[in-house]
């Protein structure tokens, strides 16, 4: 799909057409749709805000305008649309790997993606990729089960099944853990995958760019999941593709056959004009969103932190942190407070439950200090006829009309359960604690002679992985040799 494909409630899936589509080497002819309709831009244009608010929102500047005009570019290579304009493509304020495409011809990447390409001609194989899934109506044929696996496995497990059927609480899955358009991601087979592979490879060759670039991504986008694997103890989560993306190590070559196979004469990949467009964009976290730096979460608007139980992976949203493991899940937010704790934890689990004590069952609320900062609780008790589960509200004062809250999900009898020391870890930043949170941006620097892959590897902000980072974001091996004039990324401060 997408590196992960977000649609939100009912929507129709993006429509890109094309006259049946000739076979690409052996593989089979994709049937592909022609026309976006009113139905489909009157969805996307609702759905639009709402991502947006998903994935931290737009990001600005010129980076964004790049990033349009390629996107609008390759778009209309799908038959779709010979106007431009009939696309709106985004580029996302996320940290997250991530591109995806909805209904009405919008469609995305986020910046931390566009930070991993090394050329134009990737960016436009990324999008044309994302452009090909909904062009073949991938979502549309997976929407049912995308709906079914976002209620009962991925976001939740084996602990969702306490919220559905016949329990009350089941507006907890959908108003709490894992909101918007989380409970819509779609899991795309392999032959899907070819199939939007094929279809961006033949936008690229029919765009002028050289059809080989998609095959360089994916490539890339193995060696990331790779090296993310071994940075696991930052406890950020999975990239949000490759959770949902059949291995990209195992398309390389056959994107490579299929780009061959086009006979396309076209090398275009305009390194330099991405190159320039890249440089300065941020990378990580965005400070005005709170940062993940190994399994502390700081905020230094909000001036607070708190540390993720050991293994458990996090991800930070535009408006609430998850934390995911397989011994819980667990959100951390925000939500109106009037200066009353008890009457925050009713107001939170009322909202959950649907409003006016929605079914949720009753329970005692407990108070407690953390760290000098008044705290409350309350646990409760879902159930239904599968299994049952332990779901807690942990609020905090932090004075001045503010108040945040854990919501917790654990197995029955476990209550706080492996959250127990996150919950006691919230503590307030100081000013010059909260000064020192700096953001990270891609700088674009040219190899000067005697510069090394080693050398320019030190100059990473980072104090883990530095070379590794630096081999992957700019799609060199471990032996490359740099020369002098040579363009390379590296992460500074």
């Amino acid at each position: 799909m997408n590196w992960k494909m977000k649609l939100g409630g009912a929507a129709a899936v993006l429509a890109i057409a094309a006259s049946a589509p000739a076979v690409i080497g052996q593989q089979r002819a994709i049937r592909t749709v022609s026309s976006i309709s009113a139905q489909e831009k009157a969805s996307g244009a609702k759905q639009h805000p709402e991502l947006l608010k998903e994935f931290g929102g737009a990001y600005v500047g010129p980076q964004a305008r790049y990033v349009e005009g390629v996107g609008r570019r390759i778009a209309v290579q799908s038959g779709l649309s010979n106007a431009q304009g009939d696309f709106t493509v985004t580029l996302l304020n996320s940290p997250v790997n991530n591109a995806f495409a909805i209904p009405g011809g919008y469609v995305y990447v986020t910046r931390q993606l566009m930070a991993l390409m090394n050329d134009e001609a990737e960016l436009a194989g990324v999008l044309g990729h994302e452009v090909g899934h909904v062009a073949a109506q991938h979502g549309q044929r997976r929407q049912k089960a995308a709906t079914r696996n976002a209620i009962g496995g991925a976001l939740l497990g084996a602990l969702a099944g306490a919220f559905l059927g016949d329990s009350g609480f089941a507006g907890l899955i959908q108003k709490g853990i894992g909101t918007g358009s989380q409970l819509l991601t779609l899991k795309f087979s392999r032959s899907q995958e070819y199939e939007a592979d094929d279809l961006g490879i033949r936008y690229l060759a029919s765009g002028g760019y050289d059809p080989r670039a998609l095959s360089g991504m994916l490539a890339s986008l193995a060696a990331q999941s790779s090296l993310d694997a071994r940075v696991a103890g930052s406890a950020r989560s999975m990239p949000e593709w490759a959770s949902t993306h059949p291995d990209p190590a195992s398309r390389v070559q056959r994107a490579a056959n299929a780009a061959a196979a086009t006979r396309a004469t076209s090398k275009v990949r305009n390194r330099d004009a991405f190159l320039n467009a890249v440089d300065g964009v941020l990378y990580g976290d965005d400070p005005k969103q709170g940062v993940i730096d190994g399994n502390r979460f700081r905020h230094p608007d909000l001036r607070l932190s708190f540390a993720a139980p050991s293994g458990f992976g996090m991800e930070n949203g535009a408006d609430a942190v998850s934390i995911t493991g397989s011994g819980g899940q667990a959100q951390f937010g925000a939500a109106a407070y009037s200066g009353n704790l008890a009457a925050y934890i009713d107001g939170v689990f009322a909202k959950l439950g649907g409003g006016e004590g929605g079914g949720v069952p009753a329970g005692e609320v407990r108070r407690t200090t953390i760290n000098g900062i008044p705290a409350a609780w309350r646990t409760v008790r879902a159930t239904s006829q599968q299994s049952q589960v332990d779901a807690t509200v942990f609020a905090y004062d932090f004075g001045g009309g503010k108040a945040y809250h854990f919501l917790l999900l654990t197995p029955a009898g476990q209550g706080l359960g492996p959250f127990t020391a996150m919950v006691q870890s919230v503590q307030r930043l100081s000013a010059q604690e909260a000064a020192g949170i700096k953001p990270r941006r891609v700088d674009v620097i040219t190899v000067k002679a005697g510069d090394t892959v080693q050398s320019m590897a030190k100059r990473m902000a980072y104090s883990d992985y530095q070379l590794d980072r630096f081999l992957t974001m700019n799609a060199l091996a471990a032996n490359a040799t740099l020369r002098a004039g040579q363009r390379v990324k590296i992460v500074t401060w």
